[in-house]
């Protein structure tokens, strides 16, 4: 019965977005009242996610009356994000070696779907991935990829032994692995001898360059054979059609080299492919794959694999960081460049949190582990990005559907050109059948299916080392056409930390440090938020405070503290505090200046005795130095619309908005109001991006149109909410994920039309009968190897380190002035 009803929970889940949770315990409450509605068998709310997974069936309705104590608005996860529906619960994952072309990844699919126990499968080109629904065997896997001679292992086998295997395709030496490819060109290059030698009657020069043929290209004639009887037309198709008819009307050598250029253009193909995916090869080489593990009281080399939660790991400095955890003993500045794409080393000490493939630069480090080795930040990147270059951008899609239909037109056109010539104006019928066999070798749709999946793969691998998760091509694409982006106060454009911004005395008879030391010693016994604020000031002045003693110290709720320090009670609160116990030096002086201070944005507070106010003390959320050229950049990009979104007062928010340079404000807004703010943004510039941390503001990220989330190496549901995560807790990767996605556009919309383009002009040569087997395989050829260099030039995009350099002590200098100004 338990089996019965698990079955139908994982089959019946169905999640949606919740927008309006206060606190854990609300939706805790929710998860509960869910939990009881008649159709439902389980839910589990994700609170930082603002989500909840429902087993079973329930309408929006249903959910919002549960959720009507907190007044809860309910929505279905975005589509775009939803995973594709499991036909079979049983889902395998297996590497495939030896794709050539998106085509044969399509064809290979197709394949795997016909087996009998298979009810759906997915290829992922870009990773060099299947998934499987369903329960096929490696050889039937293998066996529907035989007509690349394609090599499948399962996915984790794959991982654990892919380090030996990249070492034996090391040790293949360069003849062996293109052994077949040798011997077609030394078989052609017999044959030329011997039509110089023997001439074009000779027997033995036709076999010479059929052996060529023979050898080079038995498994696309093999293939294109196969394809001509089930009447399904791809490249291969029209290569072994043109093979066919050139060898019936005797043109050997050119056929022979049409074969050979076709099998350089493939094996450039796949090596181009190769390289892009390199990318994701290398972060996954990123962490080591063992670690010195202390069990018992003895240290040891444990395999990652072997590793479980709780284990301490050692790490010596200079080395790499082998698994996710927190430091539990030790002190040192790890280089997180794998992870954030920054280079410069975070100081890192008790309790802070370590990610595996970082390094660790100075002191020796005791980690307790957290995560096993599947669950890692890098980890989980890698998947990520695998998934991203598997789904297919707008661009390629219109490609794919495009070459479909493209394949069979060209079939069309050669027949045509063969036969209208002498059918109807009395042309010379081998003039003509060759003229169309040359169309059917320049029609080839190579360098049109690699131009769109080569860039994709490339962009997505090079942002991903630049510490930018981009979630798939449709958003690698829509980050390029965004007009408007807005921006979450907390913890994007600030710090989201408080710091002591102005430290005033009021009373000038009063030591400067001796008053701060009294502040910072009741503070430290505070439990409010702006606390640390002050007692980080006191520790970077080195001011002595955890030797004073504090007597009688109490808080006064809603207003501030006090406590008796060497007999004399000090109070440190609100400005209302100090009115209510009027003191007596407390002007209208004061009060201007107060006013001043929190129209900067600024909470002020105020320290002294019941008689006198001895000093002002204005604490607020740190502007990031790096904002307000990020915001000039972004402008200068031509992004039309910036808009920071804030609970905070108006002017408080004015005065960080128009010091940070966005072009509009949105003020004292609840999550639902954020929303509507998005909305309204899409309905006047239609592509609206969203930052924010990807936790409190998550139904704001799911309405734009990419969803871009900071910190990512820090929260897993950063990882999960967003579209796009800046993996560094920073907004400098911005402006170059613009950059690289305008980029990408332009390129791939430059290879579709060299593509087409090189095409067009090799048929205008069929008019006067130009157009020649050498043409043709050496324009195809040509277009192939351009758009594939052309798209890998994504992987050596770099972010402009001089504009941004410039950009940080522009800011510095502007932070300097205001603090001036002040």
């Amino acid at each position: 019965m338990s089996d019965s009803i698990a079955e139908l929970t994982k089959e019946e889940k169905n999640i949606y977005r919740v927008q309006g949770f206060s606190c854990a315990n609300c939706a805790g409450k929710f998860e509960k009242n869910v939990k009881q509605l008649s159709d439902v068998q389980d839910a589990k709310v994700n609170f930082g996610a603002s989500k909840i997974s429902v087993y079973g069936s329930a309408t929006v309705e249903e959910l919002e009356k549960a959720g009507a104590f907190e007044n809860l608005k309910v929505s279905p996860e975005k589509p775009r994000r939803q995973a594709q529906p499991e036909i079979n619960k049983e889902k395998n994952v297996y590497r495939v070696q030896g794709f050539s072309c998106a085509n044969c990844a399509g064809k290979f699919e197709g394949n795997v779907k016909n087996l009998p126990d298979v009810q759906d499968a997915k290829v992922n080109f870009g990773a060099s991935k299947i998934s499987v629904y369903g329960s096929a065997t490696v050889e039937e896997l293998e066996k529907a990829g035989a007509f690349e001679n394609l090599k499948v292992s399962p996915e984790n086998v794959q991982e654990d032994n892919r380090e030996d295997k990249s070492e034996k395709e090391a040790l293949i030496p360069f003849y062996k692995k293109h052994s077949t490819l040798l011997y077609s060109l030394l078989f052609i290059a017999f044959g030329f001898i011997s039509m110089f030698v023997n001439g074009n009657d000779n027997i033995l020069t036709p076999l010479l360059f059929i052996t060529s043929m023979l050898v080079g290209g038995t498994s696309m004639l093999k293939t294109g054979l196969q394809n001509l009887v089930r009447l399904e037309f791809d490249m291969r198709t029209l290569m072994t059609v043109a093979v066919i008819g050139g060898v019936i009307i005797g043109e050997w050598a050119e056929v022979a080299i049409v074969v050979i250029l076709f099998a350089i253009s493939e094996a450039l193909e796949r090596f181009s492919m190769d390289r892009a995916r390199q990318s994701i090869s290398s972060l996954m080489d990123i962490a080591p794959k063992e670690a010195l593990i202390k069990r018992n009281g003895q240290e040891m080399t444990v395999h990652v694999n072997d590793i479980a939660v709780g284990d301490i790991m050692i790490v010596k400095p200079g080395q790499k960081i082998a698994m996710d955890g927190v430091i539990v003993n030790g002190y040192s500045a790890i280089n997180q460049a794998a992870i954030t794409g920054e280079s410069v080393p975070v100081e890192k000490s008790l309790d802070d949190e370590v990610f595996a493939g970082t390094l660790n630069e100075e002191g020796l480090l005791e980690v307790k582990i957290t995560k096993l080795v599947e669950d890692t930040t890098i980890a989980k990147i890698i998947h990520l990005v695998e998934e991203a270059q598997g789904e297919r951008a707008p661009a390629q899609a219109f490609i794919d559907k495009f070459a479909k239909y493209y394949t069979p037109i060209i079939m069309g056109v050669a027949v045509l050109v063969a036969i209208v010539p002498p059918l109807f104006f009395g042309a010379s019928w081998s003039t003509w059948v060759y003229q169309g066999l040359a169309v059917l070798v320049v029609g080839c749709p190579c360098a049109l299916v690699i131009s769109t999946p080569i860039s994709i793969v490339s962009a997505i691998g090079n942002a991903a080392k630049k510490g930018i998760l981009i979630k798939g091509g449709v958003y690698l694409e829509e980050m390029g056409g965004l007009k408007a982006i807005a921006f979450d106060k907390t913890g994007t454009l600030t710090k989201g930390v408080p710091v002591v911004t102005d430290y005033r005395l009021i009373d000038n008879a009063t030591d400067e440090k001796e008053m701060l030391s009294v502040i910072t010693a009741l503070e430290d016994r505070s439990q409010h938020p702006l606390a640390s604020a002050i007692i980080k000031k006191a520790d970077s002045n080195n001011v002595p405070y955890a030797d004073i003693s504090v007597e009688d110290f109490s808080s006064i709720t809603g207003k501030g503290i006090r406590g008796k320090v060497n007999g004399e009670m000090y109070y440190i609160g609100s400005p209302a505090l100090f009115k209510e116990i009027q003191a007596s030096n407390f002007s209208n002086t004061i009060e201007r200046d107060v006013k001043t201070l929190q129209e900067q944005g600024k909470t002020v507070m105020i320290a002294g005795t019941e008689n006198t106010v001895q000093a002002l003390i204005a604490v607020a959320d740190e502007v990031r130095e790096s904002s307000k050229g990020v915001l000039q950049k972004l402008h200068q990009a031509g992004i039309k619309k910036t808009v920071m979104l804030t609970g905070d007062n108006h002017s408080t928010a004015n005065a960080i908005g128009k010091h940070v340079g966005v072009t509009d404000v949105q003020s004292e807004l609840l999550p639902q109001d954020k929303l509507n703010v998005i909305k309204q943004l899409k309905t006047e510039y239609n592509h609206v991006g969203m930052v924010g941390d990807g936790v409190n503001d998550a139904p704001a990220l799911a309405a734009s149109t990419v969803g871009i989330a900071m910190g990512g190496a820090g929260t897993d549901t950063a990882l999960e909410t967003a579209d796009v995560a800046l993996m560094g807790d920073d907004l400098k990767k911005l402006p170059f994920t613009i950059k690289l996605s305008r980029k990408t556009l332009n390129i791939i919309k430059a290879n579709i039309a060299f593509a087409i383009g090189i095409k067009l002009i090799a048929l205008l040569l069929v008019i006067p009968g130009w157009l020649t087997l050498w043409i043709a395989i050496l324009s195809d050829m040509g277009a192939t190897l351009v758009v594939a260099l052309n798209g890998m030039r994504l992987m050596r995009v770099e972010e402009d380190e001089s504009e941004l350099s410039s950009s940080r002590i522009n800011t510095r200098t502007d932070v300097k002035k205001l603090e001036m100004e002040q």
